[in-house]
């Protein structure tokens, strides 16, 4: 969401500027490739660029294409090809051994479903989201680009592709049942389309239990990846919004007071480091029973233990699901001691978890780094 939410922002500085502006979308990938379908660009015809399709190398020619896109007002496809020894349009040879399917669409600021509109709706709630992105590999063609969002029980799409919205439907469905990107290629009104059906969660919501001064490296490594944080602390001294300006929420409040303030999903981490044995034992208590997948813990695993010992005698019987969602001593093992080492390493295992990874070490690694997108047939 951090990128999507850097596109965002800097739509929103060009149309104050009445500077035009074009999105770039990595739509489909072929071998290996630095960033994968659904990574986009935000390029402005005065040479600024937001977010990333590639890691740097195909950011130069793609400026140009996207500026070709602007003054044509039209959406453009654009294949790169970054195997050493390329055939396709654009061979950039840089050894990735890859094929990338860039989508360059004009902006209209005008247009209430332009693509940046679209994403907008990602923040406006909390929601797990679709988002459709229609293209096609005969660049030639009309190229649709995104069109469909669809959140929960609402859809946003453009009037005149209905009929592919109604044939999408059932995938849509798949991709939010899956939490997965596919791709699908499919054949409309006699023409071969292809579809990215990208499936976005909704924004990880850090609560951060303690307002020491071991909290703010904390606060500041969340942020670098967009997280939304809170600060819950029983203490005035402590719990300020200046002593944490990049955290979403400072809440001066009890337990059972900031459980009240608290909306808790699948989506929602916490951590506990107030250095409050009975604040943290509070907590941990009521959070054992909600949907929150990850609950570390401050300090060496004796005071976890008897955390969960004061638990138990609490009359609260802990199935091996709730007790997997409990991470103490919080952290990979990188051999952290000061308290930004233990922020990163901390944040690094929560993304781990939240990811369905093991956090071990890429060389080791007998697969792929990144999964390839299904295709639906």
């Amino acid at each position: 969401m951090k990128e999507i939410n850097d596109i965002i922002s800097a739509y929103r500085t060009a149309v104050n500027d009445n500077i035009r502006m074009t999105l770039a979308t990595v739509v489909k990938v072929e071998g290996s490739s630095y960033r994968q379908p659904g990574a986009r660009m935000l390029v402005t015809e005065d040479g600024r660029l937001t977010g990333a399709i590639s890691g740097g190398c195909l950011e130069g020619d793609a400026l140009r294409k996207a500026l070709l896109a602007i003054h044509q007002q039209q959406n453009k496809l654009i294949t790169y090809d970054t195997n050493e020894e390329g055939s396709s349009e654009l061979g950039v040879q840089l050894g990735c051994n890859g094929i990338v399917h860039i989508l360059f669409e004009h902006i209209d600021s005008d247009d209430p479903f332009n693509p940046i509109a679209l994403l907008e709706q990602l923040r406006v709630s909390r929601k797990e989201s679709v988002l459709v992105t229609l293209f096609s590999l005969e660049q030639r063609k009309q190229q649709i680009g995104t069109s469909i969002l669809k959140q929960e029980d609402v859809e946003i799409f453009k009037p005149t592709i209905a009929g592919y919205h109604l044939l999408l439907s059932a995938d849509m469905l798949l991709a939010k049942q899956k939490r997965q990107n596919f791709l699908k290629s499919f054949d409309y009104q006699g023409q071969v389309q292809e579809a990215l059906i990208e499936y976005i969660s909704s924004p990880i919501s850090l609560i951060i239990a303690g307002a020491g001064n071991d909290a703010k490296p904390m606060v500041e490594a969340a942020s670098l990846l967009g997280w939304e944080t809170t600060i819950l602390d029983g203490r005035a001294t402590h719990a300020l919004q200046q002593r944490f300006p990049k955290a979403q929420r400072v809440l001066l409040a009890s337990p059972d007071q900031a459980i009240e303030q608290l909306q808790i999903d699948s989506h929602t981490v916490f951590v506990l480091m107030t250095h409050n044995y009975k604040y943290d034992l509070s907590l941990l208590q009521y959070l054992v029973k909600t949907a929150t997948p990850y609950i570390g813990v401050l300090g060496p695993k004796t005071k976890l233990q008897r955390m969960l010992d004061d638990v138990s005698t609490a009359g609260i019987i802990l199935s091996e699901t709730q007790k997997i969602c409990i991470y103490g001593p919080m952290g990979l093992d990188i051999g952290a001691e000061t308290s930004e080492e233990i922020a990163f390493s901390t944040i690094c295992e929560i993304k781990a978890v939240l990811s369905n990874r093991k956090a071990g070490f890429l060389k080791n690694l007998t697969t792929k780094i990144h999964e390839t997108t299904p295709i639906i047939t």
